[in-house]
């Protein structure tokens, strides 16, 4: 599991505000380092002696030198971060116009939407991308939208903080260099649930992720199992279709994430709890155990209703 932090990049934009913030550091300690030892040398070099008997130290009224230079390299520190600044800006900035795919992300409160528009798959919450090598380069351009108010997208490891902001499209692009599971959150004060808004990136291998697609675009499994056809009825005569999608079913909510392939994911509730079929069922019985203040109501379903639509969900893979 990938830490949040912005010291071990793993694509071009983070590399970029990485070598921009180690800069930023080391112009801070060399300032703090050369003012340090002024007024250390200062303390020392005129400190009172014991046969000092006068009352103030000889005073100095100006020195062109002096504040020629307190003027003079400001300047030029605030000039150079400035440029340097507005280097990896602009390179962050430009949105790469050929062999990307692209990425609708919608936050929500309090999840993620994820639609692959060339890709014909819609998802939630646990993003998958291609790894980026020297001889197969990737990269992937993320349109960032807004379904309520104000959420940020932020991967540390990969990116740079991109807010998205409602009737505004804010987009960023990324190129992993490294596979695995790099981890994120909504870095923008958006309710109750912001702190439990999370982010989670799977950078697959090229095979891997064409094989994701490919088991993501399949309808949602028809079980025989008794409970999961019974859950599977309960399930489409609630409201529950008004707020989720369900592939090859009449669900077709977008309040809520699809749940066409909810098992195939590694969490649930944006994240929160492990995708257990115990932790399933306690989600449905009431989400407030796992998420207060979260937009999913308890549905009042009854122990054998509960029962029989857990299973029904447990099937979708």
């Amino acid at each position: 599991m990938s830490p949040t932090t912005i010291f071990a990049p793993a694509s071009t934009p983070a590399q970029l505000i990485f070598s921009l913030s180690s800069l930023v550091i080391g112009v801070v300690i060399a300032i703090f380092v050369v003012v340090a030892s002024l007024l250390a040398y200062a303390l020392i070099r005129f400190r009172r002696r014991p046969d000092d008997d006068r009352s103030e130290p000889p005073q100095v009224y100006g020195s062109n030198r002096v504040e020629l230079a307190w003027t003079v390299i400001p300047i030029l520190i605030v000039v150079a971060l400035f440029l340097g600044s507005a280097r990896v800006i602009t390179s962050v900035e430009n949105d790469p116009q050929a062999n990307a795919t692209t990425i609708v992300a919608v936050g929500h409160q309090f999840w993620w939407e994820y639609r692959y528009p060339s890709l014909g798959v819609v998802t939630a919450n646990e993003l998958h991308l291609p790894v980026s090598g020297p001889g197969r380069p990737s990269r992937t351009l993320i349109a960032l939208l807004s379904a309520d108010t104000d959420h940020s997208f932020w991967i540390p490891r990969l990116g740079g903080k991109t807010d998205l902001i409602p009737n505004r499209i804010n987009t960023m692009w990324l190129d992993p260099t490294e596979t695995g599971l790099f981890l994120g959150q909504c870095a923008q004060y958006c309710g109750t649930q912001h702190a439990r808004m999370l982010l989670r990136v799977y950078v697959d291998t090229p095979d891997a992720f064409e094989r994701w697609i490919r088991e993501q675009r399949e309808p949602a499994r028809q079980d025989d199992n008794f409970d999961a056809a019974e859950g599977r009825r309960i399930f489409l005569r609630t409201s529950c279709v008004n707020c989720h999608a369900v592939s090859g079913t009449a669900a077709a909510g977008r309040f809520g994430p699809d749940l066409t392939h909810l098992m195939s994911r590694d969490t649930i509730a944006a994240g929160v709890v492990p995708n257990t079929v115990d932790n399933l069922r306690a989600w449905i019985r009431d989400p407030e155990v796992f998420k207060p203040g979260s937009r999913m109501p308890a549905m009042q379903l009854s122990d054998r209703e509960l029962n029989e639509v857990t299973a029904y969900l447990a099937t979708l893979r």
